[in-house]
């Protein structure tokens, strides 16, 4: 936690390292997922893993050239206010939930309480206008990609038990 001007909030570097470590973390999983796939060359040419085992090594290389330049910078600054984070987190935890639902719930029922919640939760509409777009928005949805379309959209148990 760094402080400048009375804000408090994590450092551009902290911030910079993490997100650092996180690619490079994913360079070393490609990299162990090719050596499995086989990295060397095969009777018909490279095997599987050959081409992404080299994008992983230039991943974890990347990563290890910002991590060094992270820790010289000096840069003591603030990347964001907490309740800066909090407003952003507000809106990224209920789209990651709403991401994850989608296998389970269906497109449709998803969208009706992900709109729904939005609408209420942070546009502080009436209860009616909520009502009103949470479910006109899946029915139009479904009425053009599906039936217009002819475009199949994920369904969830709900969209069976209807028989749409």
């Amino acid at each position: 936690m760094s402080s400048q001007g009375g804000s408090t909030g994590p450092s551009h570097k902290a911030v910079e390292l993490g997100v650092t470590l996180a690619i490079a973390l994913f360079g070393i999983i490609v990299i162990f997922g090719s050596i499995k796939a086989g990295i060397n060359w095969g009777a018909e040419g490279p095997r599987a893993g050959f081409f992404p085992f080299y994008v992983g090594l230039f991943i974890v290389a990347s990563s290890a050239m910002n991590v060094r330049n992270t820790l010289r910078d000096n840069d003591g600054g603030v990347f964001a206010e907490w309740g800066q984070l909090r407003q952003v987190l507000s809106v990224v935890v209920p789209t990651a939930i709403y991401v994850g639902a989608l296998p389970f719930t269906g497109l449709y029922l998803a969208s009706m309480i992900f709109i729904g919640w939005f609408m209420r939760w942070l546009g502080k509409y009436r209860w009616l206008t909520v009502a009103a777009v949470a479910i006109g928005m899946p029915i139009i949805t479904y009425l053009i990609f599906e039936r217009w379309f002819m475009v199949p959209l994920p369904k969830g148990p709900v969209e069976e038990w209807l028989g749409l």
